[in-house]
């Protein structure tokens, strides 16, 4: 079963459970998919207001993002379950002799690098769905709905945060300097970009409520 398709209930059952995946990685995404929704709900509760008409267009092309990011997220989700499977798989692979050890290696290091991928495809994806969801507080937005928009920051942050981690902890085991020297450079400016504007857009909406 995907896990996009389980309840509430079973997903975090099955996170909670000694099952090695989900993890930390999909629960990140998932934060993300959350947090993109809220953008989107904020979007859907600003229109078809007299009180916001003056943001209704803006709100709807929020709204239809915001609902594109989040199912790009869990999509990311479900994909950070299957890299991780990957990795585990090459693992387990034969190593008996010095050409198997040598294909066993290989295809851990491809795993990893795989497996660094979703989570930064994660913290972009939770990137757009930030500078989406402080774009409200710049043009304006239905403020009945600032608690949600306060809980779309936080999760983002979250997600983002989390995705960050499961980065480094894969670059730690690859041997390819280049390689994490790229993506930790990729890394490093979504965070950069990302978290101020997450960070600021909460501390405004605490002032809000």
């Amino acid at each position: 079963m995907k896990l996009a398709e389980m309840t509430v209930t079973q997903f975090a059952d099955t996170l909670a459970s000694d099952a090695p995946a989900p993890g930390g990685g999909s629960a990140a995404a998932l934060m993300g998919a959350l947090g993109a929704g809220l953008t989107a709900m904020v979007g859907c509760l600003t229109q078809g207001r007299k009180k916001y008409v003056e943001y209704a267009d803006f709100a709807a092309r929020a709204e239809n993002r915001g609902n594109e990011l989040k199912a790009k997220l869990l999509d990311v989700m479900e994909r950070d379950t299957e890299a991780f499977n990957l990795v585990s798989a090459a693992f387990a692979l034969p190593r008996e002799t010095d050409e198997e050890k040598a294909k066993r290696s290989a295809s851990i290091q491809e795993g990893l690098k795989a497996c660094t991928e979703t989570p930064l495809a994660c913290m972009a994806l939770g990137c757009e769905a930030v500078v989406l969801a402080h774009d409200f507080l710049e043009r304006g937005f239905n403020t009945s709905s600032a608690s949600d928009l306060g809980v779309a920051f936080l999760s983002l942050s979250a997600a983002i945060r989390g995705a960050w981690l499961n980065v480094l902890i894969n670059l730690g085991s690859i041997k390819d300097e280049t390689f994490k020297a790229e993506r930790r450079a990729k890394g490093e400016a979504l965070l950069a970009k990302a978290m101020p504007l997450a960070e600021a857009g909460y501390e405004k909406i605490l002032q809000m409520v």
